[in-house]
Protein backbone atom coordinates (compact mmCIF):
# COMPACT_ATOMS: atom_id res chain seq x y z
CA UNK A 1 0.00 0.00 0.00
CA UNK A 2 2.60 2.58 0.64
CA UNK A 3 4.91 1.82 -2.49
CA UNK A 4 1.00 2.42 -4.70
CA UNK A 5 0.67 5.81 -2.79
CA UNK A 6 4.45 7.11 -3.58
CA UNK A 7 4.09 5.88 -7.02
CA UNK A 8 0.56 7.90 -6.93
CA UNK A 9 2.29 10.94 -5.62
CA UNK A 10 5.23 10.56 -7.79
CA UNK A 11 3.16 10.53 -10.84
CA UNK A 12 0.87 13.69 -9.43
CA UNK A 13 3.89 15.64 -8.92
CA UNK A 14 5.26 14.82 -12.66
CA UNK A 15 1.56 16.22 -13.78
CA UNK A 16 1.80 19.55 -11.80
CA UNK A 17 5.53 19.48 -12.71
CA UNK A 18 4.49 19.46 -16.36
CA UNK A 19 1.30 21.88 -16.38
CA UNK A 20 3.88 24.26 -14.72
CA UNK A 21 6.56 23.81 -17.73
CA UNK A 22 3.93 23.77 -20.42
CA UNK A 23 4.96 26.50 -22.78
CA UNK A 24 2.21 27.91 -24.88
CA UNK A 25 2.36 29.14 -28.08
CA UNK A 26 2.57 32.51 -28.88
CA UNK A 27 -0.39 35.05 -29.88
CA UNK A 28 -0.66 36.92 -32.59
CA UNK A 29 1.50 39.80 -30.68
CA UNK A 30 4.27 37.29 -30.59
CA UNK A 31 5.19 37.47 -27.04
CA UNK A 32 2.07 36.23 -24.92
CA UNK A 33 0.28 32.83 -25.27
CA UNK A 34 -2.09 32.23 -27.89
CA UNK A 35 -5.87 32.09 -25.91
CA UNK A 36 -7.82 32.32 -29.25
CA UNK A 37 -10.31 29.35 -29.37
CA UNK A 38 -13.83 28.07 -27.42
CA UNK A 39 -13.71 27.14 -24.43
CA UNK A 40 -16.46 25.74 -21.93
CA UNK A 41 -16.06 24.51 -17.94
CA UNK A 42 -16.81 20.60 -17.03
CA UNK A 43 -18.07 21.11 -13.29
CA UNK A 44 -21.46 21.77 -11.38
CA UNK A 45 -20.84 25.53 -10.67
CA UNK A 46 -23.60 27.39 -11.98
CA UNK A 47 -25.62 25.36 -10.22
CA UNK A 48 -23.81 25.59 -6.91
CA UNK A 49 -20.13 26.90 -6.11
CA UNK A 50 -20.09 25.46 -2.95
CA UNK A 51 -19.51 21.78 -2.39
CA UNK A 52 -22.98 20.21 -2.15
CA UNK A 53 -25.08 16.75 -2.36
CA UNK A 54 -27.50 16.05 -5.15
CA UNK A 55 -30.97 17.60 -4.20
CA UNK A 56 -34.38 17.98 -5.64
CA UNK A 57 -35.35 21.79 -7.26
CA UNK A 58 -36.63 23.44 -3.88
CA UNK A 59 -38.60 26.50 -3.97
CA UNK A 60 -40.04 27.41 -0.34
CA UNK A 61 -43.10 29.04 0.93
CA UNK A 62 -44.31 29.27 4.49
CA UNK A 63 -46.42 26.52 6.20
CA UNK A 64 -48.20 26.14 8.74
CA UNK A 65 -45.34 24.79 10.53
CA UNK A 66 -42.37 26.33 8.70
CA UNK A 67 -41.20 26.31 5.48
CA UNK A 68 -42.54 23.44 3.23
CA UNK A 69 -41.58 23.31 -0.96
CA UNK A 70 -43.94 25.23 -3.00
CA UNK A 71 -46.76 23.55 -4.96
CA UNK A 72 -45.86 22.04 -8.05
CA UNK A 73 -42.01 22.23 -7.68
CA UNK A 74 -41.54 18.95 -6.84
CA UNK A 75 -43.53 17.70 -10.27
CA UNK A 76 -40.46 19.14 -11.66
CA UNK A 77 -38.77 16.03 -10.93
CA UNK A 78 -35.05 15.20 -12.54
CA UNK A 79 -35.19 18.14 -15.09
CA UNK A 80 -34.54 20.64 -12.20
CA UNK A 81 -32.79 18.62 -9.73
CA UNK A 82 -28.97 20.00 -9.01
CA UNK A 83 -26.52 17.74 -9.77
CA UNK A 84 -23.91 16.83 -7.20
CA UNK A 85 -20.73 19.04 -7.31
CA UNK A 86 -17.00 18.85 -5.14
CA UNK A 87 -17.43 22.82 -5.42
CA UNK A 88 -14.70 25.19 -6.53
CA UNK A 89 -14.37 27.82 -3.72
CA UNK A 90 -10.92 27.40 -2.60
CA UNK A 91 -11.12 26.46 1.20
CA UNK A 92 -14.56 24.89 1.22
CA UNK A 93 -17.15 27.59 2.42
CA UNK A 94 -17.87 31.23 1.13
CA UNK A 95 -16.95 33.72 3.85
CA UNK A 96 -20.29 35.71 4.47
CA UNK A 97 -20.89 38.52 6.89
CA UNK A 98 -23.93 37.23 9.11
CA UNK A 99 -26.08 39.81 6.63
CA UNK A 100 -24.71 38.37 3.55
CA UNK A 101 -25.43 34.81 4.94
CA UNK A 102 -29.15 35.63 5.83
CA UNK A 103 -29.73 36.98 2.61
CA UNK A 104 -28.13 34.21 0.60
CA UNK A 105 -30.43 31.46 2.47
CA UNK A 106 -33.58 33.96 1.48
CA UNK A 107 -32.48 33.52 -2.07
CA UNK A 108 -31.68 30.09 -2.31
CA UNK A 109 -35.54 29.45 -0.61
CA UNK A 110 -37.01 31.73 -3.02
CA UNK A 111 -34.76 30.92 -6.41
CA UNK A 112 -37.21 30.50 -8.49
CA UNK A 113 -38.69 34.04 -8.68
CA UNK A 114 -35.00 35.59 -7.95
CA UNK A 115 -32.23 33.99 -9.91
CA UNK A 116 -31.37 36.37 -12.80
CA UNK A 117 -30.15 33.45 -14.95
CA UNK A 118 -34.63 32.57 -14.98
CA UNK A 119 -35.49 35.86 -16.45
CA UNK A 120 -32.42 35.71 -19.07
CA UNK A 121 -30.52 38.71 -17.41
CA UNK A 122 -27.13 38.36 -18.59
CA UNK A 123 -24.93 36.65 -15.92
CA UNK A 124 -22.45 38.70 -14.65
CA UNK A 125 -18.39 37.57 -13.57
CA UNK A 126 -17.33 34.96 -12.84
CA UNK A 127 -20.55 33.18 -13.22
CA UNK A 128 -20.35 33.56 -17.26
CA UNK A 129 -17.12 31.60 -17.48
CA UNK A 130 -18.65 28.70 -15.84
CA UNK A 131 -22.51 29.00 -17.51
CA UNK A 132 -23.17 25.72 -18.84
CA UNK A 133 -22.36 26.17 -22.50
CA UNK A 134 -19.41 27.75 -24.54
CA UNK A 135 -17.65 31.05 -24.61
CA UNK A 136 -15.11 32.15 -27.43
CA UNK A 137 -12.11 34.14 -27.01
CA UNK A 138 -10.78 36.78 -29.50
CA UNK A 139 -7.59 37.29 -28.78
CA UNK A 140 -6.15 39.98 -31.21
CA UNK A 141 -2.37 41.91 -31.47
CA UNK A 142 -3.51 44.50 -29.76
CA UNK A 143 -7.38 43.46 -27.97
CA UNK A 144 -9.01 41.23 -25.98
CA UNK A 145 -12.82 39.94 -26.29
CA UNK A 146 -14.75 37.21 -25.03
CA UNK A 147 -18.08 36.15 -26.50
CA UNK A 148 -20.04 33.87 -24.58
CA UNK A 149 -23.46 31.48 -26.24
CA UNK A 150 -25.55 32.51 -23.39
CA UNK A 151 -27.76 34.95 -24.02
CA UNK A 152 -25.19 37.03 -26.39
CA UNK A 153 -23.30 38.00 -23.71
CA UNK A 154 -19.78 40.00 -24.50
CA UNK A 155 -17.01 41.66 -22.80
CA UNK A 156 -14.37 43.91 -23.90
CA UNK A 157 -11.11 43.51 -22.36
CA UNK A 158 -9.22 46.61 -22.25
CA UNK A 159 -5.70 46.18 -22.13
CA UNK A 160 -4.94 49.81 -21.19
CA UNK A 161 -6.81 51.02 -17.79
CA UNK A 162 -9.77 52.96 -18.52
CA UNK A 163 -10.10 53.68 -15.19
CA UNK A 164 -13.00 53.68 -13.01
CA UNK A 165 -16.36 52.54 -14.65
CA UNK A 166 -18.74 55.24 -15.56
CA UNK A 167 -21.84 52.98 -14.82
CA UNK A 168 -22.38 49.78 -13.39
CA UNK A 169 -23.52 46.88 -15.79
CA UNK A 170 -24.48 43.23 -15.87
CA UNK A 171 -20.32 42.44 -17.57
CA UNK A 172 -18.94 45.15 -15.54
CA UNK A 173 -15.71 46.38 -17.29
CA UNK A 174 -12.50 44.44 -17.54
CA UNK A 175 -8.82 45.64 -17.66
CA UNK A 176 -6.23 42.91 -18.47
CA UNK A 177 -2.63 42.81 -18.72
CA UNK A 178 -0.17 40.29 -18.92
CA UNK A 179 1.87 38.79 -15.76
CA UNK A 180 4.14 35.81 -17.71
CA UNK A 181 2.46 33.57 -19.40
CA UNK A 182 -1.08 34.71 -17.41
CA UNK A 183 -3.90 36.91 -18.59
CA UNK A 184 -5.16 38.77 -15.59
CA UNK A 185 -8.15 40.61 -15.87
CA UNK A 186 -9.59 43.06 -12.95
CA UNK A 187 -13.86 43.41 -13.62
CA UNK A 188 -15.51 46.40 -11.32
CA UNK A 189 -18.86 48.49 -12.25
CA UNK A 190 -20.77 44.95 -11.97
CA UNK A 191 -24.35 45.66 -10.96
CA UNK A 192 -25.60 43.85 -7.64
CA UNK A 193 -28.63 42.30 -9.13
CA UNK A 194 -26.04 38.98 -10.49
CA UNK A 195 -26.19 36.06 -8.48
CA UNK A 196 -23.04 33.72 -8.76
CA UNK A 197 -25.10 30.61 -9.00
CA UNK A 198 -28.22 28.66 -8.70
CA UNK A 199 -28.11 28.97 -5.33
CA UNK A 200 -28.25 32.48 -4.06
CA UNK A 201 -24.71 33.10 -3.27
CA UNK A 202 -24.77 36.66 -4.18
CA UNK A 203 -22.49 39.98 -4.13
CA UNK A 204 -22.74 43.81 -3.71
CA UNK A 205 -21.91 46.85 -6.05
CA UNK A 206 -18.92 46.98 -4.53
CA UNK A 207 -17.39 43.11 -5.63
CA UNK A 208 -14.28 43.13 -7.48
CA UNK A 209 -13.19 39.90 -9.48
CA UNK A 210 -9.96 39.32 -10.55
CA UNK A 211 -9.32 36.84 -13.10
CA UNK A 212 -6.08 34.68 -13.66
CA UNK A 213 -6.55 32.61 -17.15
CA UNK A 214 -2.85 30.42 -17.75
CA UNK A 215 -2.39 28.37 -19.72
CA UNK A 216 -1.83 24.41 -18.64
CA UNK A 217 -1.38 22.53 -21.90
CA UNK A 218 -2.34 22.70 -25.49
CA UNK A 219 -6.15 22.56 -24.82
CA UNK A 220 -6.47 23.44 -21.17
CA UNK A 221 -6.64 26.90 -19.29
CA UNK A 222 -6.26 26.86 -15.47
CA UNK A 223 -8.93 29.78 -14.28
CA UNK A 224 -8.59 31.74 -10.89
CA UNK A 225 -11.19 34.51 -9.71
CA UNK A 226 -10.53 36.21 -6.92
CA UNK A 227 -13.13 37.82 -4.54
CA UNK A 228 -13.55 41.28 -3.00
CA UNK A 229 -16.63 42.57 -1.69
CA UNK A 230 -16.29 44.13 2.26
CA UNK A 231 -20.07 44.44 1.82
CA UNK A 232 -20.76 41.14 1.64
CA UNK A 233 -17.45 39.08 2.65
CA UNK A 234 -15.57 38.89 5.39
CA UNK A 235 -12.42 38.64 3.58
CA UNK A 236 -11.28 38.37 -0.35
CA UNK A 237 -11.90 34.46 -1.40
CA UNK A 238 -10.84 32.28 -4.56
CA UNK A 239 -12.65 30.24 -6.95
CA UNK A 240 -10.16 27.87 -9.10
CA UNK A 241 -11.63 25.45 -12.24
CA UNK A 242 -10.12 23.84 -15.48
CA UNK A 243 -11.47 25.13 -18.91
CA UNK A 244 -11.37 22.60 -21.40
CA UNK A 245 -10.99 23.72 -25.49
CA UNK A 246 -14.12 22.63 -27.78
CA UNK A 247 -12.59 20.00 -30.02
CA UNK A 248 -15.37 19.02 -31.66
CA UNK A 249 -15.49 19.46 -36.04
CA UNK A 250 -16.52 22.91 -36.59
CA UNK A 251 -17.11 24.08 -33.40
CA UNK A 252 -18.43 27.40 -33.07
CA UNK A 253 -21.02 29.40 -31.13
CA UNK A 254 -24.30 29.42 -32.14
CA UNK A 255 -27.77 31.08 -31.02
CA UNK A 256 -28.70 30.96 -27.31
CA UNK A 257 -31.73 34.09 -28.00
CA UNK A 258 -32.57 33.32 -24.29
CA UNK A 259 -35.51 35.78 -24.11
CA UNK A 260 -37.55 34.58 -26.75
CA UNK A 261 -37.73 31.21 -24.42
CA UNK A 262 -39.02 33.65 -21.51
CA UNK A 263 -41.46 35.92 -22.34
CA UNK A 264 -44.52 34.60 -21.05
CA UNK A 265 -42.54 33.68 -17.92
CA UNK A 266 -41.89 37.49 -17.73
CA UNK A 267 -44.71 38.68 -19.76
CA UNK A 268 -47.59 36.75 -19.91
CA UNK A 269 -50.06 37.95 -16.81
CA UNK A 270 -50.42 41.05 -19.24
CA UNK A 271 -51.79 38.99 -22.32
CA UNK A 272 -54.91 40.71 -23.16
CA UNK A 273 -56.04 36.69 -23.54
CA UNK A 274 -54.22 34.90 -20.93
CA UNK A 275 -53.23 31.33 -22.26
CA UNK A 276 -54.32 28.35 -20.14
CA UNK A 277 -52.76 27.17 -17.57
Amino acid sequence: MHYVLCLVGLMMSCAFAHASEYAAPRGPDGEHPDLNGIWQVMNEANYDIERHMARAAMQLREGPHGLVPAVGVLKMGAVGAVPPGQGVVEGGSIPYTPEGLAKKQENQANWLNRDPEINCYLPGVPRATYMPQPFQIFQGENSMFIAYQYAGAVREIYLEDPGPAPVDSWMGQSYGYWEGDTLVVEVTGLLDQSWLDRSGNHHSDQMKVTERYTPTGSDHLRYEATIEDPTTFTRPWKISMPIYRRMEENAQLMDFRCVEFVEELMYGEWRRNPLPR
